[in-house]
């Protein structure tokens, strides 16, 4: 009598989980003309989420040549470190010379998940199932979930037509795959005063409209799949209104990709 019952033991947890879900990242692609701002939105979306000012993927301030020369991912964490389920890729910058920048076969390849992080592109020579450094079985996370093409607003009307055809090629490709396709348009400070003063203008500017329909005339995506936007490139501080854009821009990537998984192109 008196004796201290014992507690029951804890219910035990499920040796299986009791509902299916796919932990991976989303991968988004970057790719576009030198100097459209590929890397430049890389690092404008880790000072988003950091909420400062971040440079951790390498920017060139000359759009001669493609600074970017090989396959590169990165992850992108919040101010509490906490990784975030996408990640996103840059690759060299489409030239108007076939000798010059990333062969729009590379891009492909990096669309089918047979390249490795940190392969070296080769602007004459694309990679092959003969190289020892193709992925042959590219799992699920190797794989582009969504194309992103970026495009200077400033810029769009003087585009060469064959870096336009290059990208043409991989949207096909993209779409034949079921992988959604979208612009992003960068710059877009540059081409207008009135956003150039106050970003919270953007879609009250004709400008901008213009030039988002022209990114879809030239390129194909509708203007429901474009996202103008002003990376952080001279800045010293993150602000709302840049935050903002990048932030829709990347809710839109992100749910397109999810989209893609949804149904069933995996």
């Amino acid at each position: 009598m008196g004796g201290k019952k014992s507690k029951p033991e804890p219910p035990k947890d499920f040796k299986q989980p009791w509902r299916n879900i796919v932990w991976n990242q989303f991968r988004i692609l970057l790719h576009g003309p030198v100097g459209a701002g590929k890397t430049c939105f890389i690092n404008s979306v880790k000072s988003v989420f950091k909420g400062r000012i971040v440079v951790r993927a390498d920017e060139e301030t000359s759009a001669g040549k493609s600074f970017t020369k090989t396959y590169q991912t990165y992850k992108v964490t919040d101010k509490d470190s906490v990784t975030l389920p996408f990640v996103l890729n840059d690759v060299m910058g489409l030239e108007d010379h076939e000798e010059d920048g990333i062969h729009p076969n590379d891009i492909i390849n990096a669309l089918h998940g047979h390249l490795k992080d940190g392969y070296k592109f080769n602007p004459v020579s694309p990679l092959t199932d003969a190289d020892p450094e193709y992925i042959h079985n590219p799992s699920l996370s190797d794989k582009v979930h969504c194309l992103v093409s970026v495009v200077p607003a400033n810029s769009i009307s003087r585009m060469n037509e064959d870096v336009i055809q290059k990208m043409k090629t991989v949207r096909q490709e993209a779409l034949k795959l079921g992988i959604p396709h979208v612009v992003l348009m960068t710059k877009v400070d540059a081409i207008c005063p009135l956003v150039k003063k106050d970003l919270a203008e953007i879609y009250k500017s004709r400008k901008i409209k213009e030039k988002m329909e022209e990114c879809s005339h030239r390129l194909g995506p509708p203007l429901k799949c474009i996202f103008p936007v002003c990376n952080y490139h001279e800045e010293i501080e993150t602000n709302d209104k840049k935050d903002v854009l990048i932030l829709i821009a990347l809710k839109a990537f992100t749910g397109f990709a999810d989209d893609y998984f949804e149904e069933g192109n995996i």
